[in-house]
């Protein structure tokens, strides 16, 4: 039998699909992550933009196409907001957001079976691997609450994997690189264990080991100091800003300043000088006057960003900023496209002054001629010929949509 195992939105989603295609495997499913012929379908959906929810509505006609008879289950955070719009498609199970590691006892259940259960991590099966670099989800849920997120609501309180098992997963990871990830990564917590004992207790591991999106509040001196412990860290650092305003930071409910974040950044370059500084930022805030947007452009350089990913804001039912008065889109428009202009200058510019420099590439995948991959700074790089595993590799030049490099 073979299932098709979709999915939508954060790598937090991807991380838990793979995981359940492991468990679809033991039960005997040949699993594929694309949509074909199948006798079933899980749909992994997300609810971060009204966008992402009416794509993941749009999944169940198109999953329909290539077998109209085969039961469809869907799971996740657009299923967790509004369950009744899947079960009218005629889906056969909802689950939602929490609780995943329940679907597969569900298989042959219908209906609605959201669970309400929040109180302690789900313990999935180690995800299958895919690629050369593994997600491992050691972190659920959200408790900050920004005024224009919807997903604290959706993925509940947060919570985190044990300790133990986390060393033990990427221990037993085939993959070169894992990259630990959460809805919430930097409020990692196991008793009183945050996220730097987590990485201090991985310190003797040889793989590669990157971090999803942080908060600005987790870069400390011990912090960066468990990340320098590791044998093989990636210093790349996706530290989610949103503004460059500190009145639109508040207004956020983002509990830091510009200032804060600057610092984080100046304390990050001083740890590792290579590091890449990556992040987020919405234009067109419902509060965002054109001074408080000119804050959020000149600290895409002050910063010395690597990259930005820019989005225009988008209101959510359920939210405290979907309650005010939102911009006209012309505005939020024309303010994402100067930002997205001024984000490409800053990235050009942050690999330029990396050409002559040494990394170390992570071989993915072949592009024509070329081997592609990341450095440990999340460089995209194209290496001329084959190349397999960690090569270290040293930038010749700007290059398509990174960075060419030859062998070092």
């Amino acid at each position: 039998m073979k299932a098709v195992l979709f999915t939508l939105g954060c790598k937090v989603n991807e991380c838990e699909s793979a995981s359940l295609s492991a468990a679809l495997e033991e039960l005997g499913y040949e699993v594929s992550d694309e949509l074909s012929y199948a006798d079933l379908y899980l749909l992994n959906t997300c609810a971060v933009t009204k966008e992402a929810e009416a794509k993941s509505r749009q999944l169940i006609a198109r999953a329909k196409k290539y077998n109209p008879e085969a039961p469809i289950l869907v799971c996740g955070c657009a299923a967790e907001k509004n369950p009744s719009a899947f079960l009218q498609k005629g889906v056969r199970l909802v689950t939602g957001a929490k609780r995943k590691d329940l679907i597969l006892s569900l298989l042959n259940e219908s209906g609605c079976r959201i669970s309400s259960d929040e109180k302690g991590f789900e313990l999935l099966p180690p995800p299958r691997v895919f690629k050369a670099r593994t997600y491992l989800k050691v972190q659920d849920g959200c408790n900050r609450f920004c005024s224009y997120c919807i997903i604290p609501y959706l993925r509940g309180r947060s919570r985190s994997k044990p300790l133990e098992r986390c060393v033990e997963e990427v221990l037993s990871c085939p993959s070169e690189e894992v990259v630990l990830t959460g809805i919430d990564l930097s409020s990692y917590a196991d008793g009183k264990k945050d996220l730097s004992d987590l990485l201090f207790a991985l310190q003797g591991v040889k793989k590669r080991i990157r971090l999803g999106s942080l908060e600005v509040g987790v870069v400390t001196e011990r912090f960066l100091e468990a990340c320098a412990s590791l044998q093989a860290f990636a210093p790349q650092f996706h530290l989610s800003l949103q503004s460059g305003s500190s009145a639109v930071l508040k207004a956020m409910n983002r509990h830091y300043t510009r200032e804060d974040f600057l610092k984080k950044c100046e304390m990050i370059y001083a740890a590792f000088p290579s590091a890449a500084v990556t992040t987020d930022i919405i234009a067109g805030f419902p509060t965002e006057t054109e001074e408080d947007f000119l804050e959020s452009l000149s600290i895409v350089r002050e910063g010395k960003l690597a990259r930005v990913h820019a989005f225009a804001f988008s209101p959510r039912e359920g939210t405290n900023a979907a309650k005010r008065t939102d911009l006209p889109p012309s505005v939020k428009k024309e303010r994402l496209h100067r930002l997205i202009a001024e984000a490409k200058a800053q990235e050009q510019a942050y690999l330029l002054g990396k050409v002559g420099q040494e990394f170390t590439l992570l071989c993915e995948e072949r592009d024509g001629a070329y081997t592609t991959g990341y450095t440990e700074n999340y460089m995209r790089a194209y290496l001329l010929g084959e190349g397999a595993g960690m090569v270290k590799v040293k930038v010749k030049s700007l290059f398509r949509d990174g960075v060419l490099v030859e062998r070092a």
